[in-house]
């Protein structure tokens, strides 16, 4: 059966399109036409709105086309929504604002405490992971589906705690604490290594977990979260079966194996420049030892010939 029969909104999301196209316009408003307004501002670099834009364009792709809908359907693409949600978009965001605007806002009296005990490595790290386990407990995901509110906050709450997360890794903001470079393989290695339980025990169960994806009823009112409910009511529909022929048991197992290969992919990326950036400070030092050597040895011949 087409997706299509739940309709273009719940297909599309114009409202997310709306929103989206209101924070973009509001982001080169604050970084380009009222810069001025803010101490300390630089001009927008191209690589920053490069990397804005990448993120809104993924934060749509990811909660507003077909994906969000389907995710809904499959675990797999639950899961798929996921790990792009909280393991690539954050990254293209904390990349795309510019420093000054992070330290504007990270510095605000209120704000600043609490950014800084979130943002600290072995907290906002323990944090993510507990936050992204405990929302993978069958009776807890099942619940927070059959809430619109809960699931929206919740979904915040995830998005913001992978904000925290990557921020001791890839910030670069004047002032911030900055990890060295050992610290961050050790830190990606020690995400990959916490996460791996809760995608374990989905990949490894007997049984289909979730009864959102398995219970019809369930799954029906579930679905409220992304098609109206006006919509719903039109449609005689029985459970996700329709849609696709996808064992429940094989659907679950390959949720589990994907969000964990595309965190792999993500992380390994990561450490991947993590380790070149490394590699060219040793470099630059060691050039720099041996250009200070050579100059100590010069400066030596010359007082002997003196």
């Amino acid at each position: 059966m087409p997706l299509s029969i739940f309709g273009f909104q719940a297909m599309w999301s114009p409202y997310l399109i709306g929103v989206i196209l209101f924070l973009t316009v509001l982001y080169f408003l604050i970084t380009v036409k009222w810069r001025t307004d803010f101490k300390e501002s630089e001009p927008l670099k191209k690589r920053e709105a490069i990397n804005f834009v990448i993120s809104m364009i993924l934060l749509y792709i990811v909660m507003g086309s077909p994906v969000d809908l389907m995710a809904h359907i499959m675990f797999t693409m639950h899961m798929v929504q996921m790990a792009l949600l909280l393991l690539l978009i954050p990254i293209f965001l904390i990349q795309g604002i510019p420093n000054w605007l992070w330290k504007y806002v990270i510095e605000l009296p209120y704000i600043k405490p609490v950014f800084h005990f979130m943002t600290k490595p072995m907290f906002a790290l323990a944090f993510f992971v507990a936050l992204f386990s405990f929302y993978h407990i069958p009776m807890v995901l099942d619940y927070i589906k059959l809430n619109e509110t809960l699931h929206g906050l919740y979904t915040l709450l995830l998005f913001v705690s992978a904000l925290f997360m990557y921020w001791p890794l890839i910030n670069s903001v004047e002032g911030q604490p900055r990890m060295k470079d050992l610290h961050k393989v050790g830190y990606i290695i020690g995400n990959a290594v916490l996460i791996t339980p809760a995608c374990a025990l989905i990949i490894f169960a007997s049984t289909p977990f979730y009864a959102t994806y398995t219970d019809g009823e369930l799954w029906m009112k579930a679905m409220e979260l992304c098609v109206p409910v006006s919509t719903l009511a039109g449609l005689s529909l029985s459970g996700p079966e329709l849609f696709t022929n996808m064992d429940p048991m094989y659907d679950q197992q390959l949720g589990g194996i994907i969000m964990k290969i595309i965190q792999e992919i993500i992380f390994a990326a990561v450490l991947g420049k993590v380790f070149v950036k490394w590699y060219r400070n040793e470099q630059e030092n060691a050039e720099e030892i041996t250009q200070k050597a050579l100059l100590e040895r010069q400066q030596l011949n010359a007082n002997q010939y003196n």
